[in-house]
């Protein structure tokens, strides 16, 4: 994983804790992990144009960076990295 940027989240439905980064990716066999969304349904509508993806618990799964709009996958990451800033500080 590569990651970039950081922030200490704490959980409100558990005890649960720690450090994680802004956003960020992970090279794998299968596919290229991209951690770059935050989930929540105010920023669905940024998905719409993204192109041909597959979405995990915490990330988008693109088999090739050409398969998706960049342009659109920057707004996600600007986006992404704002909220975090805003809700963890």
């Amino acid at each position: 994983m590569i990651g970039f940027g950081c922030y200490h989240y704490k959980s409100t439905r558990s005890t649960q804790e720690g450090d994680w980064f802004l956003i960020g990716f992970s090279p794998r066999k299968n596919a290229i992990s991209l951690y770059v969304f935050t989930g929540i349904p105010e920023h669905e509508y940024l998905l719409k144009d993204l192109g041909k993806f597959t979405m995990g618990k915490a990330c988008i799964y693109v088999k090739k960076l050409s398969d998706i709009n960049l342009e659109v996958l920057k707004q996600i990451m600007t986006a992404t990295i704002a909220y975090l800033q805003e809700k963890y500080g």
